[in-house]
């Protein structure tokens, strides 16, 4: 399971918006992303990963991702801040 690191993880972000501050923050050891969510939404995040060199992980769908972030509604895009 590709996402067990982030259901394992003490701190993270969930949602796109957090995501992307932890990335220019310099605080994400690596993101996870839904394959079925809209680009406009998940290029901008994993352009960021490009630049900053933090791992990029793609996950099924957002409903998978969500559910791995413990919340019951999908979400395009979380991070690991803390393992």
């Amino acid at each position: 399971m590709p996402y067990e690191r982030l259901l394992k993880a003490r701190k993270k972000t969930i949602g796109s918006k957090q995501t992307i501050k932890s990335i220019e923050r310099g605080q994400a050891k690596a993101v996870f992303i839904a394959g079925n969510a809209e680009r406009h939404v998940i290029d901008p995040i994993i352009r960021s990963c490009k630049t900053k060199g933090v791992e990029v992980i793609e996950v099924e769908t957002m409903l998978i991702l969500g559910k791995a972030c413990g919340i019951e509604v999908g979400c395009a895009s979380a991070a690991v801040l803390e393992d």
